[in-house]
């Protein structure tokens, strides 16, 4: 008997979460808050954008190429002949 009235009451509480939600999410209010949301986004990009500051890049020639035509003269080491 109490099993069961557990489960009728968490049923309830389920949907009386459920109406509720969509209720608030359905509701002008909510839709009119939204929407003027999105509106001012825009607007807090622009004015955002516009306060930054602008760095000049300082990476200009930075990688140096080698050559590696220079690099013959190497001695090849062989794996068994440096156990030996």
């Amino acid at each position: 008997m109490i099993r069961e009235l557990k489960y009728v009451f968490y049923i309830i509480t389920i949907f009386f979460f459920i109406f509720f939600v969509i209720r608030y999410y359905f509701s002008d209010e909510y839709i009119k808050k939204s929407y003027r949301s999105l509106n001012l986004i825009d607007e807090k990009i622009n004015t955002f954008s516009s306060t930054l500051k602008i760095l000049e890049g300082d990476t200009s020639d930075i990688i140096k190429y080698v050559e590696n035509d220079n690099n013959q003269d190497k001695k090849k080491y062989y794996f068994w002949n440096l156990l030996k």
